[in-house]
């Protein structure tokens, strides 16, 4: 289990890479896209490998433990056998989540306490349950558990919330290196910065990471309501701090825009809802720009969905046609829209390698950001 850094940009901290898990390897810079409950929401296990070609899918550790619960995982042989996935993965460890349960849980240093979305009934997270729960499930790269500060929040509260994520952190550490893999295969445990918008506490979080000296890290905490020239600044600040030798994963971003710009700061994964869950309600990203389809001026729009020079999901559906099954309230209509627009992410970060690799990174990066986010 390794990461090779293959090349850097010149005019850029853009890298390619190529991360080597139990699973296979993963080009990066990379997208996840999201399978939550085990299953990316209206798409196929097939069309996920053929169509949108994903090298990496995510699952959740809060949602996975409440359903289908670590019984039936255990019994099934971890989660890449339960879904019919034999591709890398990786599980969040429910850290996210918990903070957007604010009004069901009560944090304190032992853990999270939570009341289930589902039935009520309460639990209790910690970083070593965490940790033994992630190797119930399987995943290739499991996070360690945190607390996601929300933005704004006054700078004391994130100073005392990355201390505790950090203190957490040595935590899973230790119960992870004195527990054994279940299905015969190693994981990697990567923590994660934290700080929220405050530049020193950022700084020193990211020191801490890196002295933890594990195989890959990550940077959460942003992509929670801060503007994005902040993100921006954040993600520089921690990816000059962490190694270089080893992947970043910004968690939970983001738009089209956000991944190419975090991309030039030197980010090799990412992964977000937004591609799905937009496709779900009629967005579709484009190498043109965003195309809202439920819109009557694509009424008798019959031409591709993307006009560009671009290819990245072998379709005939035109523009009318998606229009149609959406105001009908056709299921397919969301799931040619998911496989359209997480095809679209995968085209992306390919392409993002392709031109790091040849050196023409930056003039096409800026290019393509002046395009992506408008409005067709």
């Amino acid at each position: 289990m390794s990461f090779e850094l293959q090349h850097t940009d010149v005019s850029s901290q853009a890298r390619a890479g190529e991360l080597t898990t139990a699973h296979g390897k993963i080009q990066t810079p990379i997208f996840m896209p999201v399978g939550t409950v085990g299953s990316v929401k209206a798409v196929h296990q097939r069309e996920l490998t053929q169509d949108i070609k994903a090298q990496i899918i995510l699952g959740n550790t809060y949602h996975l433990y409440l359903r289908p619960g670590l019984d039936i995982l255990r019994k099934s042989g971890g989660l890449h056998k339960f879904i019919g996935w034999d591709k890398p993965m990786l599980t969040d460890s429910g850290g996210y989540q918990v903070f957007s349960l604010s009004g069901m849980r009560k944090i304190k240093e032992e853990g999270a306490t939570f009341t289930s979305h589902i039935d009520g009934s309460k639990h209790l997270f910690t970083p070593e349950n965490v940790m033994d729960t992630q190797r119930v499930i399987g995943a290739d790269i499991i996070m360690a558990f945190d607390e996601c500060t929300p933005y704004p929040c006054e700078k004391s509260y994130a100073e005392n919330s990355m201390h505790m994520t950090h203190r957490w952190l040595k935590r899973c550490i230790d119960r992870f290196d004195s527990t054994e893999n279940i299905y015969g295969y190693n994981q990697m445990l990567f923590p994660i910065v934290q700080g929220s918008v405050f530049k020193d506490l950022r700084k020193e979080s990211a020191h801490f990471i890196a002295e933890q000296d594990r195989q890959g890290n990550a940077i959460g905490g942003l992509s929670v309501g801060e503007p994005a020239e902040m993100m921006y600044e954040m993600t520089d600040l921690v990816c000059g701090i962490l190694q270089k030798d080893k992947p970043r994963y910004l968690m939970g971003v983001g738009t089209p825009v956000n991944i190419l710009e975090n991309i030039a700061l030197g980010v090799d994964m990412f992964d977000c809802v937004m591609p799905s869950r937009n496709a779900r309600n009629g967005q579709l990203f484009t190498a043109e720009g965003i195309i809202n389809i439920k819109n009557k001026k694509w009424a008798e729009d019959f031409s591709a969905i993307d006009q560009s020079a671009y290819t990245y999901v072998d379709t005939a559906y035109s523009k009318a046609y998606l229009r149609h099954l959406f105001t009908v309230n056709e299921r397919l209509a969301g799931q040619i829209a998911t496989i359209h627009n997480l095809g679209f992410y995968l085209w992306l970060v390919t392409e993002a390698r392709t031109h790091i690799l040849a050196g023409d990174f930056m003039p096409w990066k800026n290019k393509m950001v002046n395009v992506l986010g408008r409005k067709l």
